[in-house]
């Protein structure tokens, strides 16, 4: 189906998304009765969650969700278990088809938002504009143009309402996944929420990604196999981001390239995280594979999309580098002491929690302790970091508001853990990170006299 098959206009003010939710929820609410009359009726005794996870139930979420783009639907993807995050399995299984499902808006509501930003005669500026557009996503859609110069143009457009909305959408929902029973009523994730809101207006301020994406070309600029955008500044405003052009294929289709290309790719993309978390303290958190393209005729990089980028503190770095050398060295004290440093659970943590998310971190730095090239295509690496995170997940007196740093960490580590085994690459991670990592910390007085 193609994205103008799919179109579909975005509810842009308050009250017409909250109409969407509690539509949503009341058929839900219709969904689990249904379901409950027929497994009754079949002399069962169904739980709550069987009734809640209907297929039926699945699809009125994901549908309204991608309907409503925007914050509600960028809560779904955060929410998703793709990156790793400790959610439970039913939660996943209804938020899952959120990362692809964004439905466009139709060319009715598209030009009065470009009419909003670059005026009444807005077509002026193009020798062509293309209203198909090629990616749509929660936030935005872009559109390929070319300019009467000749040059061709990415325009990213911010669906209307989106800013506007970020705060009651993350609410409603939250409310929703509350009263819905997938998640328990004593888990405070209240600060998640309130960083959750912060980062969206970030991603909607389509100025601070033009920022971003400058920044992030100055300090690639004499790295040959990379390419970025450049922004188009005149054209570009809090709504809209005009970028050149690239070219590329997509990333997942060098899964038939030779293995040693793969290697390649994958290792570039594995320094670039490590120089992003040690060297940058600025890490793109978004492992969406439609971040990166590959061109063909010259085997560069193409980087896109820099609305997630992130800084972190000098002291949040510190305690990843230690918690990443004890997962190194297979040092569960050490590694221990980090995760509470960290926030990933109280000192006062049940010994056989304490156990398993020690047994989390342990597999995911895996790669970091093998010698040599780390064969992402026949490791179970993936599996068994979802296999202990789901049980996890399953065990409600166990759930806590995880560090807020650590989940667009963990997001982006994922994505490429992810994207490796895809593309069944194998990458030297641990030669890569200790080339990176920063030096421990030496308390006064124990350094050389």
């Amino acid at each position: 189906m193609s994205q103008s098959d799919k179109a579909a206009a975005v509810p842009s003010s308050r009250l017409a998304r909250l109409a969407r939710l509690g539509s949503l929820a009341s058929g839900v609410a219709g969904g689990m009765l249904a379901e409950g009359v027929r497994q009754w009726s079949r002399g069962n005794r169904p739980s709550v969650g069987d009734l809640l996870l209907t297929p039926g139930n699945a699809q009125r979420v994901a549908d309204q969700l991608s309907r409503l783009r925007g914050a509600a639907m960028k809560v779904g993807q955060l929410l998703s278990m793709d990156a790793g995050d400790l959610m439970p399995p039913e939660l996943a299984a209804i938020l899952a088809r959120l990362r692809a499902d964004a439905q466009a808006m139709p060319m009715s509501q598209l030009v009065p938002v470009l009419e909003a930003a670059w005026g009444a005669g807005w077509d002026r500026h193009f020798e062509r504009f293309s209203f198909t557009p090629l990616a749509a996503a929660s936030i935005g859609q872009v559109h390929a143009a070319q300019l009467k110069s000749g040059e061709r143009l990415a325009i990213k457009v911010q669906y209307p309402g989106v800013r506007q909305s970020i705060a009651s959408d993350v609410d409603n929902v939250a409310t929703l996944l509350r009263v819905s029973g997938l998640l328990p009523r004593t888990l405070d994730f209240a600060p998640l929420l309130e960083e959750a809101k912060r980062q969206l207006h970030d991603e909607a301020d389509y100025l601070k990604e033009a920022a971003y994406l400058e920044a992030y070309r100055g300090r690639l600029a004499d790295h040959g196999d990379f390419a970025l955008p450049t922004v188009h500044r005149a054209l570009t405003t809090p709504d809209i981001l005009a970028m050149s052009f690239m070219d590329g294929l997509p990333i997942e289709s060098l899964a038939a390239a030779p293995q040693d290309e793969r290697d390649r790719v994958l290792g570039l993309l594995f320094e670039l995280l490590f120089r992003e978390i040690f060297e940058f303290r600025c890490v793109q958190t978004d492992p969406n594979f439609a971040n990166y393209r590959y061109d063909e005729a010259s085997g560069r990089l193409v980087l896109l999309d820099f609305g997630a980028t992130r800084h972190f503190s000098a002291g949040c770095i510190e305690a990843y580098s230690r918690l990443l050398r004890a997962g190194q060295c297979g040092d569960l004290e050490s590694l221990s002491a980090a995760a509470i440093e960290i926030g990933y659970f109280q000192a006062d943590i049940a010994p056989d929690h304490q156990r398993q998310v020690l047994d989390i971190f342990q597999t995911a730095c895996e790669p970091l302790r093998h010698e040599g090239p780390y064969d992402f295509g026949s490791s179970t690496l993936a599996r068994r970091i979802r296999d202990v995170g789901l049980r996890l997940g399953r065990d409600r007196n166990f759930w806590h508001t995880p560090p807020v740093d650590a989940l667009f960490l963990h997001r982006k580590i994922g994505g490429l853990y992810l994207l490796a085994a895809r593309l069944k690459a194998r990458v030297d991670i641990r030669a890569i990170f200790l080339r990176h990592v920063v030096p421990p910390t030496v308390p006064p007085g124990e350094g050389n006299a």
